[in-house]
């Protein structure tokens, strides 16, 4: 079992984008951020239900598909669920669809407190509020002997990082700069001290890092 990250940052290490408004959720810097895996053949299938075989392929393709690869349960923030955007709406059931790309159980760190969501296709999601060790042992005991990710977003990561729980981060370096939001190296200092760390540039000019303990 391991404990693995995989995240989109910008040339600055950016995580998170600033121009999102009540009509553009995301905003158009969350599309320049993403663009390159959401246009990979893995992503439209899992995320987008596209079966046509439309899609890139590569190098970015093959991220994809590992960072689907034997996930036995997943840890996020609420962000990444979207009870920040929805914080009193007791209906809200995230921002990904009936049919979650999941597929396991997803332990969703906040404050409020839910009753449980069981999904479509096997993703059940978990509020609770816990430290990074509690989530951690919640997540590994329903894994299945598979790994565990910590999805996001960057603040969730790096808790997860500065209590030495990860065992593998990759991040997809995207060549534009952003010049605010949530920095994902902020207070990590040496933190590549204690892995063996790895790059490889995709045919898109996506730099994949990935810090292996």
């Amino acid at each position: 079992m391991a404990v693995r990250v995989d995240l989109m940052i910008s040339l600055d290490g950016f995580a998170t984008t600033t121009d999102q408004t009540p009509e553009n959720p995301f905003g158009d810097d969350w599309g320049r951020l993403v663009g390159a895996y959401a246009a990979t053949r893995t992503f439209r299938e899992r995320v987008f239900k596209d079966t046509s075989g439309a899609g890139t392929t590569g190098m970015d393709d093959d991220y994809a598909k590992a960072y689907f690869e034997n996930i036995g349960a997943e840890i996020m923030g609420a962000g990444m669920f979207g009870l920040h955007n929805f914080p009193d709406d007791p209906d809200w059931r995230g921002w990904w669809g009936d049919e979650p790309p999941f597929r396991c159980p997803v332990f969703v760190l906040t404050h409020k407190q839910r009753p449980s969501i069981k999904m479509a296709g096997g993703t059940t999601f978990h509020f609770l509020s816990a430290t990074p060790e509690d989530a951690l042992e919640q997540a590994v005991s329903v894994a299945d002997g598979g790994d565990v990710r910590v999805g996001g977003g960057p603040t969730v990561v790096r808790d997860f990082l500065k209590a030495g729980l990860v065992d593998r981060l990759h991040v997809a370096i995207t060549p534009i700069l952003l010049g605010r939001g949530i920095n994902l190296w902020d207070d990590l200092r040496g933190l590549e001290a204690g892995y063996a760390v790895k790059s490889e540039t995709a045919e898109s000019g996506i730099i994949h890092l990935t810090f292996q303990r």
